[in-house]
């Protein structure tokens, strides 16, 4: 792992991470890193090469030697597999059967730890996940945790699903919403929790500009960047 500065954004499912994390790398200019998406690629890379998802040593050696980028692009993050943009592919319910398949493999979760720590190169990384502070990047200079109410969360998945031309009940999701974070913070293996140093931000009543503003400030104000970008 090199000395290039981090900057880890963790927290709950609907907080917002993944906006922010974009946001935040566009305005820096650094990498960016959605360490959700890693188990997704690993199982389509698998497909590609006609790699069963239960031939753990095999996995692990995609996993080992993946050629992964992730930019920022108007409809989010876009997610690149050497030089393919393989982001809708890893994002349908395939990609999810592939995730699943591959994450319960011991040795593949211990490879892509190794995979996320070489991801952290000059200028800097932001880096999008659940244990990014506390697992991953523990050293890192700046860790956030960014929160906001399950009743924000709800509302924010609703409008996403409306958009999408989906219905669903608020109280439907919020139960969800609750149901998951009871799940991610008592899991075993690197459960959902705030790194002791990390800054707390609760972007319920707040827009992802603000929260960026704010985050850029404790960035400068740690000497990661030079000055606040225009």
């Amino acid at each position: 792992m090199t000395n290039a500065p981090v900057i880890c954004v963790d927290g709950p499912s609907g907080a917002g991470k993944g906006t922010l994390s974009t946001k935040l790398a566009e305005a820096l200019g650094w990498h960016l890193l959605d360490s959700g998406a890693l188990y997704r690629i690993v199982g389509y890379a698998c497909v590609l090469r006609d790699i069963s998802w239960q031939d753990e040593a095999r996995v692990v050696e995609v996993a080992e030697t993946l050629d992964v980028r992730f930019a920022p692009s108007p409809s989010g993050v876009s997610v690149w597999l050497a030089d393919q943009d393989v982001t809708t592919q890893i994002r349908s319910q395939d990609g999810s059967r592939g995730a699943s398949a591959v994450a319960v493999l011991a040795k593949v979760r211990g490879a892509l730890l190794e995979r996320q720590r070489e991801l952290a190169t000059f200028p800097g990384l932001v880096a999008d996940g659940r244990d990014m502070g506390t697992v991953v990047f523990p050293s890192a200079a700046l860790k956030i945790f960014l929160t906001a109410s399950p009743e924000a969360r709800a509302s924010r998945r609703q409008a996403q699903l409306l958009e999408k031309g989906e219905s669903v009940s608020l109280r439907r999701l919020l139960d969800s919403i609750n149901e998951r974070d009871e799940r991610d913070i008592n899991r075993s293996a690197s459960p959902l929790v705030a790194a002791e140093d990390a800054v707390h931000i609760d972007s319920s009543a707040l827009s992802v500009d603000a929260v960026c503003d704010r985050v850029v400030e404790l960035a400068a104000g740690k000497g990661l960047i030079a000055r606040s970008p225009n």
